[in-house]
């Protein structure tokens, strides 16, 4: 007996790839849904898209040479420097001289920083959550699909600036 393809599996054909783009279309929406909100707690120190990619990346990567921020975050290294500025005056990150190369430097979250993102990340989940009415049913599927469709498009990242970006139109 032979074996079909789940459908739900193939990327081709119109109905699939309109649902790709209903997908991406949500992904963006809903992002900036969860940016207009702002944050109810005063202590949290908002963040531009940039800044938060910086602030995300270095949840995991708590110290990391601005060269390896840009490459992982897709920001170029002159516009890292800004937002890395940006991320100082804030009390976020701070750059240390690299303990391996003097002449290089690391950048480390504070601990204004760490908590910071623990507290955005907090009022992200309650709004969203509730949004959802806490309904949980499809949510581990739903961070397995995202988070393979996040790491694909990491690896798909055009290495070149020769491509425009979208603007989320």
């Amino acid at each position: 007996m032979e074996e079909q393809a789940h459908p739900t599996r193939s990327t081709a054909g119109p109905d699939h790839e309109r649902r790709w783009a209903e997908l991406a279309d949500l992904v963006l929406i809903i992002s900036r849904e969860v940016q207009f909100r702002g944050y109810a707690d005063e202590r949290a120190v908002p963040l531009s898209p940039s800044e938060g990619m910086v602030m995300r990346y270095l949840q995991r990567e708590p110290a990391a040479p601005p060269s390896r921020i840009a490459d992982a975050t897709g920001l170029q290294r002159t516009n890292l420097s800004t937002v890395l500025g940006g991320l100082e005056r804030k009390g976020l990150v701070e750059r240390r001289a690299d303990p391996g190369d003097a002449r290089g430097v690391t950048v480390h979250t504070t601990e204004l920083g760490r908590t910071n993102y623990a507290l955005v990340r907090r009022e992200w989940a309650t709004a969203v959550s509730e949004a959802a009415n806490h309904d949980t049913e499809h949510l581990d599927d739903a961070l397995t699909l995202l988070t393979a469709v996040e790491a694909g498009l990491a690896r798909m990242r055009p290495r070149n600036r020769a491509t425009r970006p979208a603007t989320g139109t």
